[in-house]
């Protein structure tokens, strides 16, 4: 069986915790903070975990992160 290819895209935005469970960030932090609330943009620079149902999807993606 030849080795699994890591999806690149995916490595960049998604970490792995020692748990296994699988860390991402917020979106809509990039540009056109002016007119964004002070608390959205303060919670927007806290990571979050990634819904159940996206888990297996990326975990396909990244086959070695965390077994």
């Amino acid at each position: 069986m030849p080795k699994l290819k890591t999806n690149r895209a995916a490595a960049k935005r998604f970490k792995f915790t020692k748990t296994g469970k699988i860390k991402r960030s917020h979106a809509f932090k990039r540009h056109i903070l002016t007119k964004k609330p002070m608390n959205l943009k303060r919670a927007l620079r806290k990571s979050v975990l990634i819904h159940e149902s996206d888990e297996k999807e990326v975990r396909m993606l990244m086959p070695y992160g965390s077994k």
